[in-house]
């Protein structure tokens, strides 16, 4: 396999350092490095880029999470590894992903259950991460970026 070009972001160097800026600040609200993480790696599965999928694999290997918790990640609400919180941060990253999948985004349902286990500034983090995973299969995605290549 092989990339269709370069990454856009590399192509066009002025990019790379508010898209890594923007990253930054969506970790910077102290919710914990695996959840972020899981939330990257479930927004990109969704996304089908597999360069994003390959990167959240092996950050969350890093972390230490269980091969139970990585391999269902998918799967999350069939599975009995997750928290409250770690659900109600999934629902909400996988609904401001699938803008269009339904008339009303996010539900309120969605919103409140994850309102009820983050404040105003962790809600944001959340979807300031979901938005940069975004960001980032999309640019991906597209021109084939090989998974490991980076």
């Amino acid at each position: 396999m092989e990339a269709r070009m370069k990454n856009p972001a590399t192509v066009i160097p002025a990019a790379m350092k508010p898209i890594m800026e923007l990253m930054k600040a969506a970790q910077s609200q102290g919710l914990p490095q695996e959840l972020m993480e899981m939330i990257h790696l479930r927004v990109s599965q969704i996304n089908g880029c597999s360069f994003c999928v390959d990167a959240g694999l092996k950050n969350l290997r890093k972390l230490g999470i269980t091969d139970e918790r990585l391999g269902l990640i998918a799967a999350w609400r069939e599975a009995p590894y997750y928290t409250d919180a770690e659900r109600a941060a999934l629902a909400l990253a996988e609904c401001a992903t699938r803008l269009a999948d339904r008339t009303d985004a996010v539900p309120d349902e969605i919103w409140d259950e994850a309102a009820d286990h983050f404040d105003e500034k962790q809600l944001a983090s959340i979807l300031l991460m979901t938005a940069t995973t975004n960001l980032f299969n999309r640019l991906n995605a597209p021109i084939r970026q090989v998974a490991g290549s980076w």
